[in-house]
């Protein structure tokens, strides 16, 4: 499993121009870890974006993984909204679009409730370029590789987002 302050990446592979590995961290003390690799799998912008209630596409979550904003209600709240729709894990990205470098520490809220599934956080700028791109190509969802062992990759063919520096 992975433990606080580590990172986990995953890749786009589709659409091409967000091709690259992006790094997230994972929440600090709820959630699920990933036992499985998913070499295919769709990453699917919650709409609405906050995901603090009912989910207007969440037919298109169920066994996905769902990219969720910052903002609304506590980052537990978004997860076990995308776990009640069936997603694999949730991908939350911070709301300040100009969030290069400083990720955020993603804790348990005072309700006492639980998710199950992997909850990770998101730098603000590679959620927006990435949502930008599906908007862009008018795809409903990018496909991604999750998490992506980044030790066996040389580091000059780290395809990693021209926009974030390493």
């Amino acid at each position: 499993g992975l433990r606080i302050h580590e990172y986990l990446y995953f890749q786009v592979l589709s659409p091409g121009d967000i091709r690259y590995i992006f790094t997230a961290t994972p929440a600090k003390d709820f959630g699920g870890v990933f036992n499985t690799r998913y070499d295919q799998i769709h990453l699917v912008p919650a709409d609405p974006p906050e995901a603090c209630g009912e989910l207007n596409n969440g037919v298109f979550i169920q066994d996905q993984i769902a990219l969720v904003e910052r903002g609304g209600c506590s980052f537990l709240s978004k997860t076990r909204v995308i776990q009640e729709h069936g997603g694999r894990a949730v991908i939350i990205a911070d709301n300040a679009y100009d969030n290069d470098s400083f990720y955020i520490e993603m804790i348990q809220d005072s309700t006492r409730r639980t998710a199950d599934i992997p909850a990770l956080f998101l730098l603000g700028r590679d959620g927006y370029m990435i949502r930008r791109s599906l908007e862009q190509h008018g795809l409903p969802w990018a496909v991604i590789s999750i998490p992506v062992n980044v030790t066996s990759i040389p580091t000059y063919e780290m395809m990693q987002p021209p926009w974030t520096f390493w």
